[in-house]
């Protein structure tokens, strides 16, 4: 499939509607549209700029231009323009903004680029467009030419029978004639269509069925996070393909954690690959843990290794020694800070004692927000209606993918 085949299978026919220069000015007013959450570090989104330009890079290769724009917007317009006014923008090391500026130095020249080839992709989509339009339209109108010749030609065509006055029959003499009065059409009983048919002989009966047509919502289509680069709405959320060993693997080094009640967590890496998200790595980080709390440290040594192996943050996994698989409200608050920057991020809850996993998401319609906006700290009571989180739905197991583990508590 050519380069611009794929773009017009990939849009509806009212992406060309609008101008060429209207449809790019839309691309990257959403690219633009990227705001800065005061409560995450301004660490982690450095951190997450890398990705950025990681998956952009994926996606240009890959041929899924609007994607990798989007994210070359994101990038520019969150370092250009938004970071400096967080409150802890001072904090940032020298180190991180020095490798940040070489990332936008990288990214100016393509983004201005995709742009140019942008531009070009859809002038030739609404030509093509309009073109296709007239041709359909001319169609059209033949079509109705020749139905209206074809109309006059039966109606001129067209035998009408010469009228013929039936013979009168002659009555007898002394044949009496009975003259019925007119039924009143009022009275004449109708088939009742709306009545279901009579059961059958053997005993089925067949009934028109009424249905409603109810409107559907789908609530996964919130308004794109950070590393969410898709424009259309009705995409949703990307597959992420989980390897069926790796709770396997994860609850065998964390198994003398839980022998002792205490929890072990691990942070979920992978790539990108034709849309999917796909986990390749699991990072076992220096940490301290609780019977009901896990905490990370020297996370510079993750931040090293996935740049060193160009792997992108997918979410992260833990265990609950003694409880069922469901996520706290410290899980919940720790799991905010991944949704925000990826809607697809997992939390991935082991549960050795009850033989079960589990595999979440916070609502994106209500609970998304609702932790990213709870101040409180530790563990804290929070409502359960509407729910605050949800099994994550876009999450495929695959029997055939192998993960690699990196433990750096060695």
């Amino acid at each position: 499939m050519d380069q611009d085949q794929y773009f017009y299978d990939k849009h509806s026919p009212s992406d060309f509607v609008s101008d060429p220069n209207g449809r790019l000015k839309a691309l990257s007013d959403y690219g633009n549209s990227v705001e800065i959450d005061n409560n995450i570090p301004p660490r982690r989104y450095y951190r997450s700029g890398l990705e950025m330009v990681r998956m952009a890079n994926v996606y240009l290769e890959e041929g899924s231009l609007e994607n990798a724009y989007i994210l070359y917007m994101k990038f520019m317009t969150l370092f250009i323009e938004k970071i400096r006014h967080h409150p802890e923008f001072a904090s940032v090391s020298v180190t991180d903004r020095a490798i940040n500026a070489q990332k936008l130095r990288e990214v100016l020249p393509k983004a201005e680029k995709l742009k140019t080839k942008l531009l070009e992709q859809y002038t030739r989509e609404y030509k093509r467009f309009h073109e296709e339009l007239k041709v359909k339209e001319q169609r059209e109108l033949e079509r109705r030419k020749k139905e209206e010749e074809e109309r006059k030609l039966r109606e001129e065509t067209a035998v009408t029978p010469p009228p013929t006055d039936s013979p009168k029959t002659a009555v007898p003499p002394g044949t009496s004639v009975v003259v019925m009065p007119p039924v009143p059409t009022d009275s004449i009983i109708y088939p009742d269509t709306f009545e279901p048919d009579k059961p059958k002989p053997d005993g089925l009966s067949i009934q028109t069925p009424r249905t409603l047509a109810l409107p559907t919502v789908d609530r996964s289509t919130k308004p794109a996070s950070l590393l969410s680069p898709s424009i259309h709405s009705k995409v949703g959320l990307r597959d992420v393909v989980i390897p069926s060993r790796l709770m396997g693997k994860f609850m065998n080094l964390a198994q003398r954690n839980t022998n002792q009640n205490i929890e072990t967590c691990g942070i979920l890496a992978g790539t990108l690959n034709h849309g999917q998200l796909i986990i390749t790595h699991l990072l076992v980080p220096k940490q301290n843990g609780t019977a009901d709390s896990c905490t990370t440290q020297n996370e510079e040594e993750i931040f090293d290794y996935q740049d060193q192996h160009d792997l992108i943050t997918l979410g992260w996994i833990h265990t609950h020694p003694s409880q069922t698989a469901f996520l706290s409200s410290v899980d919940l608050h720790t799991h905010c800070s991944y949704q925000l920057m990826m809607p697809e991020a997992l939390a991935i809850v082991c549960s050795p004692r009850y033989q079960e996993n589990g595999f979440f998401i916070l609502t994106p319609n209500y609970g998304l927000d609702f932790i990213a906006n709870c101040r409180q700290t530790g563990f804290h009571p929070h409502p359960t209606e509407p729910p605050l989180y949800m099994k994550a739905e876009h999450s495929k197991l695959d029997n055939a993918a192998c993960v690699e583990v990196v433990d750096l508590r060695r």
